[in-house]
C-alpha cells in the first residue's frame, strides 16, 4: 500500500549524503544554507522572502491571511504563496533555513505556524509558545528560534527550527518597550530593539544560552512599530513611528560589537507597521502604513544593500495593501 508523501517533508539520503525535501511531486537536494528555488521549480534561483498577514485596505479592519513572497535577489512584484490558518495581524515571525514561522496575533494567542520557503501552499500548525504573544518580534539560526512576545510583558520563548514543538521560556528582555519591538541577529546573537512605549533602546541574548537581555546600545531615535533584518555582520532597524510622527529613518548595527546604532539612509517614504526580510546582501520591506496618523496601508516594496549605507529604492509591489504585515526568508533568520 502506497503512503502518501506531505510537500515540505525532509529526509536524508544515504546514498548521496544529502539532506532532501519533497515538493510534492519528486525529491529535491537541499545544498546550501539557502535552497536552490530554481531546482525547485521556481524560475529564479536564490532566497525567498515571505510577508504574511496584516489589516488590508480598503477596510482598515479587515484582517489579511495571505502569504506572498519575492526573490530576494531580483526585483519585482510579489507572487501569491499561500495562507495562513488563520487571518492575523500584530503577530510576529522569523525564518530558518528551509521554514518560515509566525506566531502569535490580535487577539493575542500563542500559535506557531509554519511554511517551507521551497514551495508554495498554506501555513500548518507547528506548536505553541510558552505564552500568548501579540506585537511581538522574532529572529532565530538554523536551529533555534527567538521569540520576544510582546503583549505587554517582557517574556522570551525559544523553540527548535525544523521539527515541530512548542516554545520553552527563555528568560526576559529588560528593555522598557513591551511591544512593536523588532529583532534581527547572526548565528550566535539576537538583538531586540525599540517598540512601544517609544524605545530608542537595544538589548541582546546569546541564542544557545538561555537568560535576560544584556544592554547592547541605542538607536537614533526613539520609535515603535520598526522593522528589522540582517546579515550575519550588519544589522538594520528601519522606520516606525517616533512619539510625534513617522520616520523613514534607516540604522545599522555591528551585530558582534556592542555600541550605538549609526545613521545607513532613508526608506522611500515615512513607514511602519510593515513587513521586512533578508539575504546575506539585502533588506527587503514591504507594506506598512506610510501617513504619520495611520490609515494609508501601502503595497511598496522596498530594498537596501545591507553592506553599504545608502537611501532605499523601489523592488517592487505586494498584492495589496496592508499595515501589521511580517516577513521572513530562508537567508538569515529574522525579521
Amino acid at each position: 500500500m502506497s503512503v502518501e508523501i506531505p510537500a515540505g517533508a525532509m529526509r536524508f539520503n544515504s546514498d548521496s549524503q544529502k539532506l532532501e525535501y519533497w515538493n510534492g511531486s519528486a525529491w529535491f537536494q537541499i545544498h546550501t544554507a539557502t535552497p536552490n528555488l530554481a531546482t525547485a521549480g521556481d524560475p529564479t534561483p536564490g532566497p525567498r522572502g515571505v510577508f504574511m498577514g496584516g489589516q488590508n485596505e480598503p477596510s482598515p479592519n479587515a484582517v489579511y491571511d495571505v502569504i506572498e513572497y519575492v526573490n530576494i535577489s531580483s526585483t519585482g512584484n510579489a507572487v501569491d504563496f499561500g495562507n495562513l490558518a488563520a487571518t492575523e495581524q500584530e503577530g510576529a515571525s522569523l525564518g530558518g533555513h528551509i521554514r518560515g514561522y509566525y506566531f502569535g496575533g490580535d487577539p493575542a494567542d500563542n500559535e506557531i505556524e509554519t511554511m517551507v520557503f521551497a514551495s508554495t501552499g498554506n501555513a500548518t500548525d507547528y506548536g505553541d509558545l510558552a505564552a500568548n504573544s501579540k506585537g511581538g518580534s522574532g529572529t532565530g539560526n538554523r536551529t533555534r528560534g527567538i521569540a520576544f512576545l510582546g503583549n505587554g510583558g517582557n517574556e522570551i520563548n525559544y523553540f527548535a527550527l525544523e521539527s515541530t514543538g512548542s516554545g520553552v521560556d527563555f528568560g526576559d528582555a529588560t528593555t522598557n518597550a513591551t511591544s512593536l519591538t523588532a529583532a534581527c541577529g547572526s548565528p550566535t546573537r539576537a538583538i531586540v530593539g525599540g517598540g512601544s512605549p517609544a524605545s530608542n533602546v537595544m538589548g541582546f541574548v546569546t541564542i544557545s544560552t538561555l537568560g535576560n537581555t544584556q544592554d547592547f546600545g541605542d538607536l537614533m531615535d526613539q520609535r515603535g512599530g520598526l522593522m528589522a533584518a540582517s546579515n550575519p555582520v550588519r544589522g538594520l532597524f528601519a522606520g516606525g513611528f517616533a512619539p510625534s510622527d513617522g520616520t523613514n529613518l534607516i540604522d545599522y548595527v555591528t551585530i558582534a560589537t556592542t555600541g550605538n546604532a549609526a545613521d545607513f539612509g532613508d526608506l522611500t517614504r515615512r513607514n511602519h507597521y510593515a513587513g521586512s526580510s533578508s539575504s546575506s546582501t539585502r533588506m527587503v520591506v514591504g507594506g506598512g502604513d506610510d501617513h504619520p496618523s495611520g490609515g494609508n496601508y501601502s503595497n511598496v516594496i522596498d530594498y537596501v544593500q545591507i553592506m553599504s549605507t545608502g537611501d532605499a529604492v523601489d523592488f517592487g509591489d505586494l498584492i495589496q495593501g496592508r499595515r501589521h504585515v511580517k516577513g521572513a526568508s530562508n537567508a538569515n533568520g529574522g525579521l
